[in-house]
């Protein structure tokens, strides 16, 4: 499988990347601005943190179960195999989100490349 049909069309990454990344720094770095003086233990902030971290659960619970696209060709037991090992590398490097993540989808390229 050669590089161009492992990441597909680069031109739908480069509009993906500028439609949703770059829009959603923007509020990211107001809120940064606006909320620099809140204070992080309110309760109000713990329930926003609880709120988005229940809607995240729910829509990677709904990629992995019912996936769209072309992750409907990855087995199932790929994609439960890639947010296990994901899930295994976040609580082993104390809670790292980026190396869960990264773990995850290299699990998954790997278990993809080599299923052919």
């Amino acid at each position: 499988m050669s590089f161009s049909q492992l990441i597909g069309d680069w031109h739908a990454l480069a509009v993906l990347f500028v439609a949703g990344v770059v829009p959603n720094q923007i509020w990211r770095m107001l809120g940064l601005w606006f909320g620099g003086g809140i204070d992080e233990g309110s309760e109000l902030l713990v329930w926003v943190r609880a709120v988005a971290t229940a809607i995240l659960a729910g829509v990677i619970a709904q990629i992995v179960v019912e996936p769209p696209g072309a992750l409907a060709s990855v087995p199932d037991i790929l994609r439960y195999g890639a947010v296990g090992a994901g899930l295994v590398v976040f609580l082993l490097t104390r809670r790292s989100i980026f190396a869960g993540v990264v773990t995850g989808e290299v699990f998954m390229l790997a278990g993809k490349w080599w299923l052919g």
